[in-house]
Formats: structure tokens, C-alpha cells, sequence
């Protein structure tokens, strides 16, 4: 069956939030603040290829989402971020948001377009320290994927 249009809900992958941590251990008087910052969305890119000739696959998979980022951790370990979410498409494939305004025009083979950008990833408290403020209690929350 030859499919030449496909409506498709594309989303990218949200950031991790960052961790708000202090040190723990034994002997360390007042150890300070180590929460790690949070992984980056993972983005939605199209990918031409000769070797697909319709759009027949979207007929039932109507949903593209990629992978979202970690949160932060203890000891200023930082996040995972999500992979990305490469789809191959044929040829000549033009894409249309939902405002009617065009994204990407991939004409020939191996051009990649990114379609949706991951969301960035919060900072933890350790990020925000200073010589005023030595403990902060405050990490932000990572950013929503487009």
C-alpha cells in the first residue's frame, strides 16, 4: 500500500532535573553541597533514505518520542542524556507543522533535519555555589522538550 501523507505527534525528550544533595560522610564536618545536574533531552531528526519509497509505517505508529533526560544525582553525578530518535524517511519528504508553516524539505539522500529539540537539563546545588551562599537548597527543574 503506498502512503504519500501522514499526520504524526512528534515529541522531544524532556531535560532531567537537577538533585539537590549535601556530602555525607563520617569525618567531613559540614561536607557542602554535591547534587548533579540533570541529563538534555533527547531531539526528533528526520533521516532521508533511498531505501524507503513510502510513508507506510506512520499508518499506525502515530507517535515519535524521544528519549527524555535523567535526573541528576548525589556526589555531582551527573544525568544521562536521552538518545535521540532518528526516523528514516524517503526522499523528497517535505514536513508540515501543524500551523501550515514548513520544517524541513529533505532532497536527497542522507539529509538529516532536526524536527523537535530536547529540553535542556536543570542544574543541581552545586552548581549554584558561591562565597555568599555556601549551602543552597535550591536545583532547577529541566526544560520540556518541544
Amino acid at each position: 500500500m503506498f502512503v504519500d501523507k501522514v499526520l504524526v505527534k512528534i515529541s522531544a525528550g524532556n531535560g532531567g532535573n537537577g538533585a539537590v544533595s549535601f556530602r555525607h560522610e563520617k569525618f567531613v564536618d559540614k561536607g557542602g553541597p554535591d547534587g548533579g545536574d540533570g541529563g538534555d533531552g533527547g531531539d526528533v531528526v528526520l533521516v532521508a533514505s533511498r531505501n524507503q519509497n513510502t510513508l507506510a509505517k506512520f499508518r499506525f505508529q502515530k507517535t515519535l518520542k524521544a528519549e527524555e533526560g535523567q535526573n541528576g544525582s548525589k556526589r555531582k553525578k551527573h544525568g544521562r542524556s536521552g538518545a535521540d530518535l532518528e526516523v528514516p524517511v524517503p526522499v523528497g519528504t517535505v514536513v508540515i507543522d501543524a500551523q501550515g508553516g514548513q520544517l524541513a524539505d529533505l532532497d536527497h539522500d542522507g539529509q538529516r533535519a532536526i524536527i523537535a529539540h530536547g529540553g535542556e537539563g536543570g542544574f543541581g546545588n552545586a552548581h549554584f555555589v558561591s562565597s555568599v551562599r555556601q549551602a543552597p537548597r535550591v536545583a532547577e527543574r529541566g526544560a520540556p522538550g518541544e
